[in-house]
């Protein structure tokens, strides 16, 4: 029976949607009579592994994003330290 989903309502008339524990998050493959490995509360995975996968895409992404952060946060110290400040009048004619 691999390739059959099951549908639930969302509300609008005559409009159907697939259930989201239908398929694994990664791999697509079919959920149904299997076991469900679910990942931050409402994401089914296939196996140990597709979940494992995901958990490391999310830290390089998470990881990524911090030092993109810190980077952009040092750079800007560094700017406004390296920058000459002169006060004074400006007479311009």
């Amino acid at each position: 029976m691999s390739g059959y989903y099951y549908y639930y309502y969302s509300g609008c008339q005559d409009q159907y949607d697939a259930h989201y524990l239908d398929a694994c998050s990664l791999c697509r493959k079919s959920l149904h009579n299997s076991d469900i490995f679910m990942y931050r509360g409402n994401t089914p995975f296939c196996s140990k592994e597709c979940r494992q996968e995901q958990i490391e895409i999310d830290e390089a992404r998470e990881k990524n994003w911090r030092s993109g952060r810190s980077l952009r946060k040092s750079d800007a110290q560094n700017s406004a330290a390296n920058k000459t400040v002169r006060t004074g009048t400006v007479a311009v004619a």
